[in-house]
């Protein structure tokens, strides 16, 4: 945790907020629009500028003038040039709030947090509330369209579970965006992480680098994917906002492991499901590059997945299919697609069939193949072993 290693420009939306605004513009256009328009924005400001006025108790910088200093000085850290005004709230619990308006920054405290936090970590509270604003302003408003399309769908009883998933995960990483902006206006990472520890468990003192390596003391066997549905785990955003400060290289791989992981079919967001539809196409694609299993009954299963697709469709290397790619559940569909292509013509059986070893071979999932076709296609011992000898003298060749 080391001071002065970052600056405003190193405030960026992350790589899953670039992900889904560019899917929504291109898949939601009409959508799109009608979260960006001027109407919407009219409508969602008059509603918060009545809910402040009659829950909150508004501060004013002259009976609150050092709370107003560090909103200034947390305001030039992050680079937003906007009028600020602060709020209190009723609450047991220490929290806070953006309330968003264009071109006007509204926080809601919540608890004791003038009270309980030091100088530093009231700036790491600001400065995560402004990061909310900040990215909301960015790039013309369209980080908050998606917000706003993803959480109105989210809130509809017949709300794909693609979108309800993806509302999560935007979620996750916008506050995992802010905290970037904790660590900013504090002036480092340590602040951040001591603020998420007192917010969560209300203790008066932290040791931010002894939370640090409780944190880090879960290994890699022991630290699951987040379950968070709108903030990430604390012992998580402590290590991420600690990695981002520190410039760690290592960061947005590690944060596609413990936000969203491999592509798991129960769980899967608008852009997972992207991604496995191209898979899908790619293995397919590879599966009949065999000229021993490219036959006619074959191409017309492939177009009964794809229409449009072609011989000529750019091939799937399978080697990518590693495990911290797919997890079990996607593995087991890729083995049923390549059992599709290998049923549908009687002439070509054997051929695919140890075809489709030889490709779960390269993704360490013959094991889970061979279950498969003893299971559903009760094929014996002997026919299961011809099988696999022809598959690895195929993959020999």
């Amino acid at each position: 945790m080391h001071a002065d290693t970052r600056d405003a420009a190193a405030l960026t939306p992350l790589p899953y907020h670039q992900e889904i605004v560019a899917h929504l513009k291109a898949a939601e256009p009409e959508v799109w629009a009608w979260a960006s328009s001027l109407r919407v924005q009219a409508a969602h400001a008059a509603d918060v500028r009545a809910q402040l006025l009659r829950d909150t108790y508004r501060l004013t910088p002259a009976a609150h003038p050092a709370v107003y200093a560090a909103a200034t000085l947390a305001c030039e850290r992050l680079g937003i040039d906007a009028p600020v005004t602060l709020y209190q709230a009723g609450a047991s619990a220490m929290n806070a709030a953006l309330y968003y308006l264009p071109g006007e920054v509204h926080v809601v405290l919540q608890g004791a947090i003038l009270e309980r936090l030091n100088e530093r970590e009231i700036l790491a509270v600001l400065g995560h509330e402004f990061a909310h604003y900040r990215l909301w302003s960015d790039a013309a408003g369209d980080y908050l369209a998606a917000d706003r399309i993803l959480n109105h769908n989210d809130g509809a009883s017949a709300a794909p579970a693609s979108y309800t998933e993806s509302a999560r995960l935007y979620d996750l990483h916008t506050e995992l965006y802010a905290d970037r902006g904790a660590a900013l206006a504090a002036g480092d990472s340590a602040a951040a992480i001591s603020t998420l520890v007192k917010v969560h468990t209300g203790i008066a003192v932290v040791d931010p680098t002894a939370y640090l390596q409780q944190a880090l003391e879960l290994d890699d066997t022991h630290a699951r994917r987040s379950a968070g549905v709108s903030h990430p785990e604390t012992y998580l955003r402590s290590q991420a906002v600690d990695m981002w400060w520190r410039a760690d290289p290592g960061l947005d791989d590690w944060l596609q492991q413990r936000l969203r992981g491999p592509l798991a079919l129960h769980r899967l967001d608008l852009t997972d499901q992207v991604a496995l539809m191209g898979v899908t196409r790619g293995l397919i694609t590879y599966f009949l590059q065999a000229d021993t299993v490219r036959v006619d009954k074959t191409i017309a299963q492939a177009r009964a997945f794809f229409p449009d697709w072609t011989p000529e469709d750019v091939p799937l290397d399978p080697a990518t299919l590693t495990a911290d790619r797919l997890d079990p559940s996607t593995a087991e569909y890729l083995h049923y697609v390549m059992l599709d292509l290998a049923l549908c013509d009687s002439d070509v059986r054997d051929a695919a069939l140890t075809r489709a070893l030889r490709i779960a071979r390269s993704w360490e999932g013959v094991d889970a193949l061979t279950h498969i076709l003893k299971r559903d296609l009760k094929m014996n011992k002997r026919q299961l072993d011809k099988l696999a000898r022809s598959s690895a003298e195929a993959s020999q060749a």
